[in-house]
């Protein structure tokens, strides 16, 4: 079964050098000591380090040779980083072997996670305004490559990374180069690295040519194709479906990794169950309302705006499934930000459907995965504050309700029959004039009227519900919560009314409770 994990880890790895010039030890050094039994001894990690510096040599040769026919190299600007790294290579090795297994596994797991979530969330990482081949290398851009490149080097014998997605940030965001010409230097640089790394790493240790001597060959031989592969696919596409490509592998591998590899930990954390179960539940909800939105889209075909807001009304109510459904406000606080780590790169994937902005109704690119970023970020505060350090479970549905559905009809009435907008020269008397000032110009009085009033009846019903307030204490709390919420809503710009609305109205509602109901 083991030979089994070594062909797909010495393709992983040789998949990512030849997408984006990611060092073979970041995909192959998780897979080889997480699920190889023989790799998990004292010296696991460390022999593992070096079987995926040898893949690497090979692998990044063949892939420098495909980016130098398509003209995708500029060592011009990346012979200082070259000398820095080769110098301080052994220096790693050495310190790696000092380490121990410990360190280095668990360094290596969290790594191919948080690189492929990099990728994710921004996958074209070069500048706008790249420089040229024949540009020189200024005062500023050596002290980047001197700092970057020693401490790369370190990370390369250390870690066993060739250091491939360190340089291919150094050279895009900070150099400037162009994302292939980058991947096609920073492979050059991982031939001489790697082959450095792996000899200080069997010298230092021998008994892993002789110990591992098959396991070298199949890893050589199988990331070597992979790499040539997959380097031909890369220049033949564009920056960022490679980006997107190699985000998603590496962010799911990584989280596989980690889970396996604390596995007793994590499924034998109350805490962790907790949030677990509250998460599928969720997952029941969320899944069971996007299929009846589906249906109703594709069989009868509402008005965008009216489905777009359908589209919100899961997103509002998610407070709460998550509080009614969670047995700690650690669970439901837990599951909603699990929710917002999973959901914002699986959108940006699927950003690259066609159909996606028609189906989302988007104002602009981004914003649905932003929007819902920030919602179940918020959420998860507003739980943990409301709940957890308060202990009061109402307090932040209804404050995330009282805005859910207010900022929808303010939405639906301001389209349908808005047509007076807030103008900062429309004269108004005291702190009126001070709201229309800063108010958002795209944002009718219309839709503010519709917010206030369905704010009050939503905040109203909540707060009866609670079985806090009296019936005369919710309506008089209503009143104030509702066009406080409308305010807050009509001055907050740029879709950031999904923070500052429910804070608010979280912060006057507990007044109010302390207010009306002492």
């Amino acid at each position: 079964m083991e030979y089994f994990w070594y062909i797909i880890a010495a393709l992983g790895a040789g998949i990512g050098t030849g997408l984006a010039g990611l060092s073979a030890a970041t995909v192959m050094v998780p897979i080889l000591i997480v699920l190889c039994p023989s790799f998990a001894g004292e010296n696991g990690a460390y022999q593992a380090t070096a079987i995926a510096l040898a893949s690497d040599v090979l692998g990044s040769a063949v892939t420098t040779s495909t980016y130098i026919k398509n003209k995708n190299i500029d060592l011009k600007h990346g012979w200082i980083m070259l000398a820095c790294i080769l110098s301080m290579c052994t220096v790693g090795s050495f310190a790696a072997w000092k380490a121990g297994n410990v360190v280095l596994g668990s360094f290596s797991l969290f790594l191919t996670f948080c690189i492929g979530i990099r990728f994710l969330l921004k996958p074209d990482t070069q500048r706008k305004k790249t420089i040229s081949k024949d540009a020189k290398l200024g005062l500023k851009g050596v002290a980047i490559s001197l700092f970057f490149g020693l401490t790369i080097g370190f990370g390369t014998g250390f870690v066993g990374s060739g250091g491939g997605m360190m340089m291919l940030v150094v050279f895009t965001a900070f150099l400037g180069m162009e994302l292939k010409s980058a991947v096609g230097t920073s492979t050059f640089i991982m031939t001489f690295t790697a082959l450095i790394a792996s000899v200080s790493h069997i010298l230092i240790h021998p008994a892993i040519l002789f110990e591992r001597f098959d396991v070298l060959v199949i890893c050589i031989v199988v990331a070597t194709v992979a790499s040539l592969i997959s380097a031909r696919f890369a220049n033949r596409v564009d920056n960022r479906t490679v980006g997107l490509c190699t985000g998603a592998v590496l962010t799911v591998l990584g989280i596989f990794l980690i889970i396996l590899q604390y596995r007793d930990a994590i499924f034998g954390s109350e805490i962790i169950r907790q949030i677990l179960r509250c998460f599928a539940r969720y997952l029941v909800f969320i899944v069971t309302a996007a299929g009846l939105l589906l249906i109703i889209n594709f069989t009868c075909h509402p008005p965008r705006t009216l489905f777009r807001k359908l589209l919100h009304l899961p997103a509002f109510a998610s407070s709460v499934v998550f509080v009614y459904t969670a047995e700690s406000w650690i669970g439901a606080s837990g599951a909603s930000a699990l929710f917002a780590l999973i959901i914002y790169p699986v959108l940006t994937l699927l950003e690259k459907w066609k159909g996606y902005d028609d189906l989302f109704v988007q104002k602009k690119p981004g914003e649905v995965k932003k929007s819902l970023l920030l919602l179940f970020f918020m959420t998860a505060v507003l739980i943990a504050v409301c709940w957890g350090a308060l202990g009061q479970t109402w307090l932040a549905e209804t404050a995330i309700l009282t805005w859910g559905m207010g900022d929808a009809a303010a939405a639906l009435v301001g389209k349908a029959i808005g047509k007076h907008r807030v103008k900062k020269e429309d004269w108004m008397p005291g702190p009126v004039w001070w709201i229309v000032g800063h108010a958002d110009p795209k944002k009718t009085w219309e839709g503010s009227g519709a917010m206030a009033l369905t704010a009050f009846v939503i905040c109203v019903f909540c707060l009866i519900k609670s079985g806090i307030f009296s019936v005369p204490a919710a309506i008089i709390a209503g009143l104030i919560v509702a066009p406080i919420s409308a305010v807050t809503e009509l001055v907050t710009h740029d879709g950031n009314d999904t923070v500052t609305v429910p804070v608010v109205n979280m912060v006057v509602l507990y007044v109010m409770m302390a207010v009306l109901t002492a």
